[in-house]
């Protein structure tokens, strides 16, 4: 990995011009890219590189620290500098947050910041097909793996499935499920948005970074709507990735 990352600098120095954490940078990317550096590997520390490179520590730190913003590496306090892991979430399975988590490893879990009962929304009742005047319980949660906090959901479900949001402990669907109304189908938007100060402040981002949006609408076996949720992914961490054929 040394030696990759010590070419790629070294054969970007040769090719263009520019400042050298510049270089580094895009040495670094470069690298990740091609496979020599790989999700969740550590990055020699910054004597280490600045030795192997012939920089200043300055310079290294503010290669790195450019790549952290980017959310391409990761700094965890007393254990260095790494490659950042992306989630990949199929769009094709109807999965919840928390089984998609556990699924890689991680150990998923919440902040609830609203869990209330209350008249449903024009919005609610459009997506949902509820009357007006019907109720609904909300949840309004911060999603975290391992202590990374990943997206901000809020989730809308009919009072008539589920009376108490306070029985969803962690899991929407876990409590669906023990209801006997876990959905088996699901319809879903995903497009591109630039997060707004609160859920830049939960995220632990900039306000404006990149994020990517999901609107999911999921269905009984009988057609009902069960679940009307908004999600807001982190995009440096996330891949939503769907499987196409041709018939």
């Amino acid at each position: 990995m040394k030696s990759a990352l010590l070419n790629e600098y070294r054969r970007l120095t040769a090719t263009s011009h520019g400042p050298a954490y510049l270089r580094l940078r895009r040495a670094i990317r470069s690298s990740i890219e091609r496979g020599a550096l790989e999700p969740g590997q550590v990055l020699p520390s910054e004597r280490d590189l600045a030795q192997q490179l012939a920089l200043s520590r300055v310079t290294v730190r503010k290669a790195i620290a450019g790549l952290v913003g980017d959310g391409v590496l990761r700094q965890r306090h007393g254990a260095g500098t790494f490659v950042a892991e992306r989630i990949v979430k199929p769009l094709s399975r109807l999965t919840s947050f928390t089984e998609d988590l556990r699924a890689r490893g991680l150990n998923p879990h919440s902040v609830f910041l609203e869990r209330e009962v209350g008249e449903v929304t024009p919005e609610e009742s459009m997506a949902m097909n509820l009357s007006p005047g019907a109720e609904v319980s909300r949840l309004y949660r911060l999603r975290y793996g391992a202590d990374e906090p990943l997206a901000v959901e809020r989730s809308s479900i009919p009072r008539a499935v589920l009376a108490d949001p306070a029985l969803v402990v962690d899991s929407l669907y876990e409590a669906l499920e023990k209801l006997g109304c876990r959905p088996v189908r699901g319809l879903q938007r995903l497009r591109a948005v630039n997060f707004n100060a609160e859920q830049a402040r939960l995220l632990k981002l900039p306000a404006g970074s990149a994020g990517l949006a999901l609107e999911r609408r999921s269905f009984l076996a009988d057609g009902r709507v069960v679940e009307f949720t908004r999600s807001w992914y982190r995009g440096d961490l996330y891949d939503f990735v769907a499987e196409l054929q041709s018939e």
